[in-house]
């Protein structure tokens, strides 16, 4: 598959707040190397119960001060009520921020179920439609090809995606997936529902099966068999895992790019290594090497 280089993609990366010294130290390190692709933008996760809020704006914070990166912090409806969250955003605003990514977020780990907090933003939907309010963001929210685990079909949360958007929101980034396929299924059917956002693939290298699986498990994303054979027997070999994972990766961002994508979003899990081998076989290297 030859593409040419200089129709290279935009692509932007998450990271999450460390909570360790030597967690940090290998974030810093990652951003650091990723920033030499010129990423539109990179997102900073936020605790599922609001957990992480400090280490979240202390991240985005050092982000913007030391580099010329465009930090997209991540807001949830949880563990806040819509004054809380609006002041969060001004504060963000006030900053410099301009791009952040809105998401219901995850119950509480001792929930068994999302219940809105009646002080607080419902949904997503409600979340964009109070950032909007609060400034002129420019807002990401998520997307699920094979359908959100507590979304009752996959045209009610088609709907959802439709009123986030309809609600101020620029774009969609995915869930992670690895069977290409469903996800252009699902970018025509958000077509065919009258989306005409950009639908961003969320692309997560693989560094260890067993967290990769947990992963999928909690948020409804399938893993092929074949997958799961060339990663067996691999747990101890991680260089061997590197290897696979950069060719599985690479050969999906090279049929997404052939199907006309033209933006990638990459779960980095706080490592640059495998981003930084897919972003180059995408085209997307440092300005000293492009040529």
């Amino acid at each position: 598959m030859n593409i040419p280089l200089d129709n290279k993609p935009a692509v932007s990366f998450e990271f999450f707040p460390p909570n360790s010294e030597k967690m940090e130290a290998t974030m810093w390190q990652s951003i650091d190397r990723l920033a030499a692709l010129e990423p539109s933008f990179v997102s900073v996760t936020y605790g599922a119960d609001g957990s992480t809020r400090e280490r979240t704006h202390n991240a985005v914070e050092r982000i913007i001060r030391k580099t010329d990166l465009t930090a997209a912090p991540h807001l949830t409806c949880i563990g806040a009520s819509r004054g809380e969250i609006d002041d969060i955003a001004r504060e963000y605003w006030d900053m410099g921020i301009r791009h952040l990514v809105a998401l219901r977020g995850d119950a509480p780990k001792d929930v068994d179920r999302y219940e809105p907090r009646p002080d607080g933003y419902a949904y997503a939907c409600d979340l964009v439609e109070g950032l909007k309010r609060v400034a002129d963001f420019d807002i990401s929210v998520a997307a699920y090809p094979e359908v959100h685990p507590e979304a009752p079909n996959a045209a009610f949360d088609l709907q959802n995606l439709k009123r986030k958007l309809d609600a101020g929101a620029s774009r969609a980034i995915t869930q992670f997936f690895f069977d290409t396929d469903l996800f252009l299924g699902f970018r025509d059917r958000c077509a065919a529902a009258g989306i005409d956002a950009p639908i961003v693939p969320g692309i997560l290298p693989i560094t260890r099966f067993p967290q990769l699986e947990k992963f999928a498990a909690a948020c409804g994303a399938s893993v092929p068999d074949w997958l799961r054979e060339w990663f067996a027997g691999l747990d101890e070999d991680a260089q061997t895992r590197q290897m696979i994972a950069a060719s599985v990766a690479i050969d999906q961002v090279r049929r997404l790019q052939s199907e006309g994508i033209t933006e990638f979003h990459f779960y980095t899990l706080n490592r640059s290594e495998l981003a930084f081998a897919i972003c180059h076989a995408l085209g997307v290297r440092p300005t000293s090497v492009a040529a």
